[in-house]
């Protein structure tokens, strides 16, 4: 029998325990028949005020990955989405490839990531070569996501970090210190904006900077919801965050 609620797709989501922003903005990006299921990897509200914090916040990712992996799979969602983004550029192209094969092996499912889901939106703009980035991250991450898009032949022109001083703070970032980035990376002339950092709430900003900005503003959730939408064949259209999933 089908799901009663899920009758199209149950969409198995993992995040960071901390994470506060995932959860609502897939859920506001639902289409009819697609219900999302998140499953939670246990960390720490760890602070990330410096390059050495935040590379120990990447190494605790680790022991609890695959548990949430399994905690999610056991509701038998049809996708898997990936939802904490630093993981999935960490290493590069590279880096990024392996661990969606790793991923994909633990959970039996196809899986969705925010890194190449980005690159796949960029993919719609062909036009589009050098590149923005926000994020709330400090500099080694920021040279991950970086290498990540260079990897992919894009020209990083700049790097823009909120440089969020925690975790859960990541998810405190005003729409004034978003929008106030996103101005940033338009002026310094790039052909799009890309956003990394899922627990940065991005969607319906990155929708209205559009508009004002004339230029394409990929935010990772949106992407990322997107991409695995369309593999697994739901191409509704959906208003409010973003071009990718109003128009591709």
């Amino acid at each position: 029998m089908t799901d009663r609620l899920g009758y199209r797709l149950k969409m198995g989501i993992i995040i960071p325990s901390t994470n506060t922003s995932v959860q609502p903005e897939t859920d506001a990006m639902r289409p009819l028949g697609v219900t999302n299921h998140v499953g939670r990897i246990h960390i720490p509200d760890l602070p990330l005020s410096n390059d050495t914090e935040f590379e120990a916040m990447v190494e605790a990712i680790g022991p609890d990955l695959f548990g949430a992996v399994d905690r999610v799979m056991t509701a038998k969602p049809g996708h898997l989405l990936m939802g904490m983004s630093i993981p999935t550029f960490w290493g590069g192209k590279a880096g990024g490839d392996a661990l969606h094969a790793r991923l994909e092996q633990r959970a039996g499912v196809g899986v969705t990531m925010g890194s190449e889901a980005c690159v796949a939106g960029l993919q719609r703009f062909p036009k589009v070569r050098r590149i923005g980035i926000l994020t709330p991250y400090q500099p080694v991450g920021d040279a991950h996501v970086a290498r990540y898009f260079a990897d992919h032949g894009y020209e990083v022109a700049l790097v823009h970090s909120l440089k969020r001083p925690s975790e859960v703070q990541i998810a405190h970032a005003t729409a004034d210190d978003i929008r106030d980035g996103l101005k940033t990376l338009a002026a310094s002339g790039v052909d799009a904006i890309v956003q990394a950092g899922t627990d940065l709430a991005v969607t319906d900003i990155a929708d209205e900077a559009e508009r004002w900005l004339g230029l394409p503003v990929i935010a990772i959730n949106a992407a990322t919801y997107w991409l695995a939408l369309r593999r697994c064949g739901i191409t509704d259209k959906i208003l409010g965050r973003g071009t990718l999933l109003a128009e591709h």
